[in-house]
């Protein structure tokens, strides 16, 4: 994937407004995409979207709910992320990724690739939440805020692709009022809004030979668990993926006890075997 020249012309370039509403805050914990939207824009112009419902294989929490009122049964038949990976790669291409909030939505696009087992992404990345903070004295730099202020007529639903909407329509305003502060290249923009946003790498961990064949063959591991206090269970998990937080290695796997997604301390798991 070539990464685009910052001398090129931002009329020339290819932008694609990435929006993700998810089942709660953090990737680290196990949160997940729950629907996705990408507008592929030129010149102003809408050249392409993508968007659709995804299968978390997690609740919705009460806090994700209250925002953007997806309940747990509109996914049931949502496609999981592996399965649209492909499409949402296609319509991001080698072109300009914009978010508002944009560390938000590369956190979360970036550990669903890595749990599809797919290479990370490398676009450039612009957030119209930084350029609203150099462009605007705003009260707030929320997006329906910032719609409000700019006149951009909005949905009233807090949903994936109403949302990436207004965010092109914001990046069309912000182009505007900056070009006449000759701002004319992804360069400069790129100096405006404080450098280039990096994505959040994907660690490569040595692991137990067990939990990688599992996850490689989507199999299943029978776990014995001692919790932060101290109680020891047997756990029948299906492995997604292991992440790193906080100086500790956490297992993200589908819990049959629990029935639903859970979180296990890598070092806090005292014996395993494959499952049935």
């Amino acid at each position: 994937m070539e990464t685009p020249a910052l001398s090129i012309p931002l009329d020339e370039l290819t932008f694609t407004v990435l929006d993700v509403e998810t089942t709660g805050l953090n990737p680290h914990f196990g949160d997940r995409v729950c629907e996705i939207a990408l507008l592929q824009c030129q010149g102003g112009i809408e050249m392409s979207r993508f968007h659709s419902l995804v299968n978390p294989r997690r609740p919705i929490s009460p806090g994700a709910f209250a925002v953007n009122r997806i309940r747990d049964e509109d996914l049931i038949d949502a496609p999981l992320f592996s399965e649209i990976a492909e499409a949402v790669l296609e319509v991001l291409g080698d072109g300009v990724m914009v978010a508002h909030n944009a560390p938000f939505d590369l956190g979360f696009l970036a550990s669903e690739l890595a749990i599809s087992r797919l290479p990370p992404v490398e676009n450039p990345v612009v957030d119209t939440l930084a350029l609203c903070r150099y462009c605007y004295s705003f009260p707030s730099n929320s997006l329906p805020n910032v719609a409000y202020y700019l006149g951009i007529d909005t949905q009233r639903e807090h949903r994936a692709l109403a949302d990436a909407i207004t965010t092109k329509h914001l990046l069309d305003h912000l182009l505007a009022d900056l070009s006449g502060a000759g701002v004319y290249t992804l360069g400069d923009l790129m100096g405006v809004q404080g450098g280039q946003i990096g994505w959040p790498a994907q660690e490569i961990v040595p692991l137990p030979p067990q939990i990688d064949e599992a996850l490689r063959g989507e199999g299943q591991l029978e776990l014995r668990y001692v919790s932060a206090s101290g109680e020891e269970t047997r756990r029948l998990v299906r492995p997604l993926y292991v992440t790193a937080f906080a100086g500790y290695l956490y297992l993200i796997a589908f819990c049959h006890l629990r029935d639903e997604q859970r979180t296990f301390r890598l070092d806090r798991i005292i014996g395993m075997r494959s499952g049935l």
